[in-house]
């Protein structure tokens, strides 16, 4: 069993018979220390065990509160609606 250090994230690489010998442990151990095991055949990776994570899309649904129009203009003319270029310099500061 190798051990290799990627981005300060623990990658091991075992072999598939010992992935198939010890697979319920294996997937405990990923589960509890998030640490990413890739599973060889004849020195060749062909799959990862990689630790749960839930997905973060909508985890905020209902915690955030629109507050004014947010589809109307601002009232605000920006530098490029002047026909300014973000290199020029603005004189009214």
């Amino acid at each position: 069993m190798d051990t290799h250090d990627n981005n300060s994230t623990d990658i091991r690489t075992i072999k598939a018979s010992e992935f198939e010998a010890k697979c319920l442990k294996l997937m405990d151990e990923v589960a509890d220390s998030g640490t990413e095991i890739v599973i060889t055949k004849n020195g060749r990776p062909v799959s990862r065990l990689v630790p749960y994570r839930e997905k973060n899309f909508g985890k905020d649904r209902g915690k955030i509160r629109i507050l004014g129009d947010i589809i109307e203009p601002i009232g605000v003319t920006w530098d490029v609606e002047k026909g300014k270029s973000w290199k020029e310099e603005d004189d009214t500061a």
